[in-house]
Order: structure tokens, then sequence, then C-alpha cells
């Protein structure tokens, strides 16, 4: 063989290997920590090499980024896939639709062929997950399960080819192996269909009866058999969908055939084992072992502190409602309220223990648990004395839960708890200023003072919580926290003047000038009281804004200060006699004066003003 002709064959084998290696350098790139081999250098020849071919060329256009080669993937491998699927099964709907409307297939035709296609869809996806394509299998799955439901429905409901038993059994049939299925393959998604396709079958398949039994049965089973999934797979989020699942069929056949005096009992007995059942849950081993990886990437416990909320929550709603036609019904809610505060201050405390054994304690927010367990367990004893006792007995039960949820946020670090406790004495103020109708013979030792006095303890409370939250936004919470206590105080010694003097003004007999004139004179002294009021809680205020060196407190001694000034120039000079009217003048007028000589003499460091 000639050397040119061998030199030329020469080349193009390297240039071939070249561009092969290129092409895996482009769909295989090498790892950060492992450098690429090099290729070795070609031939050097005496000979004039010849230009590089085009498909060599350095000026070529380098390969797509890393980023677009996964977008292009997911959209190729996973949304393509789906919207086939939902193009394919619409293909179906519509073809089976135009058999059904030309009579082209009977009714055991077309239930044979939901079946059938049901069930293929379902072994097709086994084949698909052994192959490792997860997220198709678990669609077709779905599909699978759906089309099996809807065929069995229309078994039962449409054409009437099955009974209802036969229907029944089978839907549970296809819940029960769905939900093997999603253990098996551990997939959450699987579950929750079966979750969907478990509480939609006494739906899919009423008759119109009235059977509280049967269907509470089916509801607590499937309530059971959601726990055990839980237990075996942090699947958080499934309890909170059978909770729900098992509240909308609850409230469904209490809309539809109302709470009947003999169904009083059945509902009260199910209520109660559905609130066990979801109340247990944080007991399980397994949820607790798990706890750690599930509150990264389940959020099992966030769920397990959602249904604690809302299972103690709508009990209590049920009972209530159970026993509007008993007899001492205020008797039986009280003792149940009691009863349940009970046993979720002996929770917490079974909490605490069996979560120190294992070790869970020592995770980060795992005590927020047992704690929220105590305090709902504190709140509902605190609900207990007010149904017991009526009147403003409920507001001071909604003040002292507030500040037991306080005291547990406190031990616990719980922004939510403080949170929740803020909710609680904002519902207590709200009652004590707009629904309380207090009727006082003694001045401030009566029970609306003593009402506000737990009021204020409780804002006190949390004030001093926020002053102890370093996150953002807590100088303006405390700041808030501040001006709504010393509102409330002055809005309480508010109400003690004016009862005080409301006292005084019963006639005392026949209306005589005598009696107008001390009406007259009361109402001046009274008004005379307000400003009084304001000038001495202001100078209050302002005394311990420079002792305590707090701008927030000597801010809102200069407002009421300035409240005092404008009722005592526009209102006091016309309406009060002559020595209330002197006296209003020379007390605000020295009040002021001692004020603007301690900013003056500057006794406290302004620029050093502790605001907390």
């Amino acid at each position: 063989m000639e050397p040119e002709s061998e030199l030329a064959e020469l080349r193009q084998a390297i240039e071939k290997l070249t561009a092969r290696v290129s092409r895996l350098e482009v769909t295989h790139p090498p790892s950060q920590d492992r450098a690429p081999v090099p290729l070795p250098p070609p031939p050097v020849s005496p000979l004039p090499v010849a230009p590089p071919s085009p498909a060599t060329d350095a000026s070529a256009p380098s390969a797509p980024p890393h980023l677009d080669r996964d977008l292009e993937s997911r959209i190729g491998s996973h949304w393509l896939n789906r919207i086939g699927i939902t193009a394919l099964l619409i293909g179906v709907a519509y073809f089976l639709k135009l058999a059904f409307d030309n009579d082209w297939i009977g009714a055991s035709g077309r239930v044979a062929i939901g079946l059938v296609a049901g069930i293929a869809l379902v072994l097709w996806s086994e084949r698909f997950y052994g192959k490792g394509y997860k997220a198709f299998s678990h669609s077709l799955t779905a599909a699978g399960a759906g089309i099996l439901y809807l065929s069995l429905w229309a078994a039962f409901q449409l054409y009437k080819l099955v009974p209802n038993p036969v229907a029944f059994f089978a839907m549970m049939a296809v819940t029960a192996f769905t939900g093997l299925l999603a253990l098996r393959r551990d997939a959450e998604m699987i579950a929750a269909v079966a979750l969907v396709g478990g509480f939609s079958t006494p739906i899919l398949l009423s008759t119109g009866q009235n059977r509280p039994i049967a269907l509470f049965t089916y509801v607590l089973l499937l309530d059971v058999a959601t726990a055990v999934l839980v237990a075996m797979r942090p699947w958080g989020r499934l309890l909170l969908g059978s909770f729900f699942g098992t509240m909308t069929l609850y409230l469904g056949w209490a809309n539809r055939f109302g709470l009947r005096n003999e169904d009083r009992t059945i509902a009260f007995v199910f209520s109660t084992l559905f609130f066990l059942v979801f109340a247990i849950i944080p007991l399980l081993k397994p949820i607790q072992r798990d706890w750690a990886t599930s509150l990264r990437a389940h959020g099992l416990p966030r769920s397990l502190l959602a249904l604690a909320l809302l299972n103690a929550g709508v009990y209590f709603v049920q009972v209530y409602q159970l026993t509007d036609d008993v007899r001492a019904a205020d008797d039986v809610r009280a003792f149940v309220a009691a009863g349940l505060g009970a046993f979720y201050i002996a929770l917490a405390s079974l909490l605490r223990r069996t979560d120190g054994e294992s070790g869970v304690m020592d995770l980060p927010h795992a005590q927020l648990n047992p704690w929220l367990h105590l305090a709902i367990g504190l709140g509902f004893l605190t609900i207990a004395i007010p149904l017991k006792l009526h009147s403003h007995w409920i507001t001071i039960g909604w003040l002292l839960e507030a500040a037991a949820i306080l005291y547990v946020a406190h031990r616990a670090g719980s922004r939510f708890l403080r949170n929740a406790a803020i909710c609680g004495l904002a519902l207590g103020v709200f009652r004590l200023l707009l629904v309380d109708d207090f009727y006082s013979q003694h001045l401030l030792f009566n029970a609306r003072f003593a009402t506000y006095l737990v009021a204020l303890a409780v804002m006190a409370g949390i004030r001093i919580s926020l002053r102890q939250d370093p996150s953002e936004g807590r100088e303006k919470a405390e700041w808030f926290a501040g001006i709504a206590f010393n509102a409330l105080a002055l809005v309480a010694l508010g109400a003690e003047v004016r009862d005080y003097f409301a006292r005084q003004m019963v006639p005392l007999g026949v209306w005589t000038p005598a009696e107008a004139q001390r009406r007259y004179d009361l109402t001046v002294a009274r008004d005379f009281t307000f400003s009084a009021l304001a000038m001495a809680y202001g100078a209050a205020l302002m005394t311990v804004g420079f002792w305590r060196k707090r701008a927030l407190l000597r801010w809102q001694a200069m407002v009421l200060l300035a409240l005092a000034i404008a009722k005592v120039f526009l209102y006091d000079v016309r309406e009060l006699s002559s020595g209330f009217r002197v006296l209003s003048f020379i007390v605000l007028g020295a009040l002021l004066l001692a004020v603007s000589f301690a900013y003056q003499k500057d006794w406290i460091d302004l620029g050093k003003t502790n605001d907390r």
C-alpha cells in the first residue's frame, strides 16, 4: 500500500474516533471529581495534513446545556406520557359513547369492557413499574382503579345488573387491592386513590335508605385501615384525607336524614369511635420512629398537629349538636368538656413519656406534639367552667384558656401556640367589651373589674412572651400589645367611673329642682373625673417611661395628655362649674410643666432609650 493512501486512512480513523468521543462526552459528561482521560495526540507526519472535516470543526456549535437536556427529558418522558394517556382515554371514552349511543354494545358488554379495561390498565402498570417507569405506572394504576369504580357503579346504579351487596364488596376489594399495591410500590399517590375510592363507595352505591350503622361501621373500618397504612408508611396527609372524608359522609348523612331521636345515640357512639381513632394516632410507634424523616420529606408532624386540633374541635361540636334536645344539656356538655380535658392531659403525659423513651424529644419541633395536647386539654377544662356557670364565666374561661396556651407556648417555644393564645385573648376581650352585661354595686370590687384584670394579666403575659421572641416583626407586635394593654386598662377604669356615678344618679324621690341640681352636680363631677383619670394615667405612663427609659410609654403618655388637653380646652371650659374648671386647668398646667421640665433637664439619655 502506498504511504499516502495509508496516511489518509489513518487520518480518517482518528477523525471518526474523535467524533465518537465528542458524542460520548455530550451524552455522558465526566464527573467533577474525575478528570476525563486525554486523547493521545495524532501521529506527527512529515506530509502536509489536510484541513479538518466539517464534523470536527472547532467552530461548530457546542452541545446544549445539561439543564436543557433535563427539561427535554422531563417533557418527553413525563408530560408527553401523561398527555398521551389522557388523549388515549378520551379517545376510548368517545368511542365507547359512540358505541353506546348506537347500541353497538349492550349494558352487560359496557360493564364488561370497563372492568376488563380497568384490570388491563392495572396489569399494564405493573409491567412498566418493573421496568423502572414509576410515574407512568402510577398514572396507569390510578386510571385503572377509577375505571373499575365507575364500572361497578354503572353495573349497580345505571343498569341494575348486580345487587348492592355485590357491588359494595367488589368496590371494597378494589380499595383493598389498591391500598396493598400502594404499600408494595411505596406510592402515596396510589394510596390517595384508594382512600378517595373508599370514601366514594357509599356515595356511588347509595340507595337512599337510612342505614347509619352499616354506613358508619364501614367508615370506621376505613379510618382504622388508614391508621394502619400511615403506621407502615409516613403518609401523614392521608390522615387528613381520611378525617375530612369521615366528616363529609357524617355531615351528608345528618343533612339528608336529620338527627332523629333514635339516631342520636348511634351518631354519638360512632362519633366517639371516630374521635378515638384519630386521637390515638400520635401513639403509633412507627410514626415516632419516622418523625425526623417525615418532618423533612412528608410533613407528618404538621398533619398530626392539624389533626389533633380539628379532631378535638369537631368532636365537641358534634356532641354539642347531639345534646340540643337533652334535658340539662349544659350539664352534659360541661361533663364531656371536662372529660375531654382530662383525656388530653393524660394523652400529653403519655406522649411525653413515650417520646422521651424513643429519643423523639431530641428531634427539632418534636416537643410541640405533647405540649399541644396539653393545651387542648387545658382548653377543654376552661370551657367546662362557662358551660356550667354561664354569663361572664364564659369570658373568663376563654381568657384562662389563652393564658394556659400562652404558658404552653412559652415552655415549648412555639410561635404557633402563642398566636393561638392571642386569638383566644382577642375572643375573650371581644366578648368582654361587646357581649357581657355587668351590673356592679361596688367600685373596683366587682365581677367586671375582676374579668378585666384577667384579660390584662393575659395581655401582659403575651407582651412578655413577645419580648423574648427574636424573630422579625417582634417589636411591632410588642408595641401593639403594650398599647392594647393600656387602652384596655383605661376602658376598665372608665367603666368603673361611669357606673359609680350612675349609681349615685338614681332618683331619690319626687323630681324636684333640688333633685335636678343634684344630678347636674354629679354629671359635672363625673366629667371632671374622666379628665382627672386621663391626666393621672398619662402622668403614670410618663413616669414609668422616664424610669424604664422606654420611648413607647412616653409617646402613649403624650397622646393621652393631648386628649386630656383637648377635653379641658374644648369641653371642660364650657361645661364644668367654676371650681372644677379651675382645678382642671391648674392640674393640667402643672402636669404639663412637670413633663416639659423633665424633658428639658434631660434626666434620661434619649439616645439610649430602651424600647423594650
